[in-house]
C-alpha cells in the first residue's frame, strides 16, 4: 500500500482518538453529586479585563465530596470569580470569605440525575455522529484513490474493512464510558 494510504489512515485514527477524547471530557463536566474541579475550570471570569478560565486565575481544590474551594492567586479578584460561579447557573452555593471561595454542591434529586444521564447518551450520540463523519472521509478519500488507480479493488475492500473495525473499536469504548459515567450519575 502506498505513503497516501498509511497517512490517510493514520489521520482517521487521530481524528477518532480527538473525538472520544472531547466525549470523555464532557462527559467530565457532567455533574455526579460529588465535587470535581472540571465542573468549573472553564468558567470565564473577567480577570484584568480579560476573559480569563477559572483554572488560570488561582487554585481549585476539592475539600470533600462535596465542597470544591478556590483560592485566587490575587485577593481582589475574588469577588468576580464569585460572580462568575453564581453566573454559570450550576446549582449550587457560592460563598467566599474575602480569600477564598466554596463551591457547596447540594445532593442530585432523581429527576436532575435522569436529566445528566439523558445528557450523557446525547454527548455520545453526538462523539459518534462524528466518528463516522470521520469514516466517511476517510472511505472517500480510498474511493478517489481506487477511482485514480493509485489502489485496486482489493486494497480498497481490505481498507473499508480496517477502516470500520477501528471505527466499531473506538465506539465500544465510547459506549463503555458512557454507561460507567451514566452508573456513576445515577448511583445515590
Amino acid at each position: 500500500m502506498t505513503e497516501q494510504v498509511d497517512i490517510t489512515l493514520m489521520e482517521y485514527e487521530e481524528n477518532l482518538d480527538k473525538q472520544f477524547n472531547r466525549l470523555i471530557d464532557e462527559l467530565m463536566r457532567i455533574r455526579v453529586g460529588r465535587a470535581n474541579p472540571k465542573l468549573i475550570e472553564n468558567i470565564k471570569v473577567d480577570y484584568y479585563g480579560t476573559m480569563t478560565p477559572i483554572n488560570q486565575t488561582g487554585n481549585i481544590m476539592v475539600q470533600d465530596a462535596r465542597m470544591l474551594v478556590v483560592s485566587p492567586w490575587d485577593a481582589s479578584t475574588v469577588k468576580n470569580i464569585r460572580t462568575a460561579i453564581e453566573g454559570a447557573n450550576l446549582g449550587v452555593s457560592v460563598s467566599d470569605d474575602g480569600k477564598i471561595i466554596r463551591i457547596g454542591f447540594p445532593m442530585l434529586t432523581e429527576e436532575r440525575r435522569k436529566e445528566y444521564s439523558k445528557d450523557a447518551r446525547k454527548l455520545l450520540e453526538e462523539a459518534k455522529i462524528a466518528m463516522r463523519n470521520a469514516r466517511r472521509d476517510c472511505l472517500e478519500t480510498f474511493k478517489t484513490m481506487k477511482k485514480n488507480s493509485e489502489i485496486s479493488e482489493d486494497e480498497l475492500s481490505s481498507l473499508e474493512k480496517e477502516v470500520q473495525k477501528t471505527l466499531d473499536g473506538f465506539t465500544a469504548r465510547a459506549d463503555t464510558a458512557c454507561e460507567k459515567k451514566v452508573a456513576e450519575i445515577m448511583e445515590v
